[in-house]
């Protein structure tokens, strides 16, 4: 039990800690893990949190994330779990990509090369 107790708050202080793309990402994690086991409830959740997390002020990103949330959230409710996994997974990939350019460590790698490119030419 003492395990269990572990991994829960290991993973409250994981999302704690996380930043805003992260914590995108792991609500990602969660819908797709919940598609692959054929979960109901919990991949009808984990994208509503994402439908609900939408901006709208941010333009029509937010429109089109809206729509493909929309159409995972119809397809699983015709238990076509493995379209809206496919859809999640892509948009996924996505805001990893996002997160990694907007890392410390890639701002910094890219600013040594744009030194390393001024002091070459």
């Amino acid at each position: 039990m003492q395990t269990a107790y572990h991994t829960t708050e290991y993973r409250q202080q994981e999302v704690m800690g996380a930043s805003p793309i992260r914590l995108v990402v792991m609500a990602y994690d969660l819908a797709i893990q919940a598609c692959e086991q054929h979960d109901f409830s919990r991949a009808i959740r984990a994208i509503s949190v994402l439908r609900d997390a939408l901006n709208f002020d941010a333009g029509e990103t937010a429109v089109g994330l809206f729509r493909c949330y929309q159409w995972c959230l119809d397809s699983i409710r015709r238990e076509d779990y493995a379209a809206a996994e496919q859809t999640l997974r892509e948009l996924r990939e996505a805001w990893v990509t996002v997160e990694k350019r907007m890392s410390p460590a890639s701002r910094f790698a890219q600013t040594v090369q744009s030194s390393i490119n001024m002091v070459s030419a």
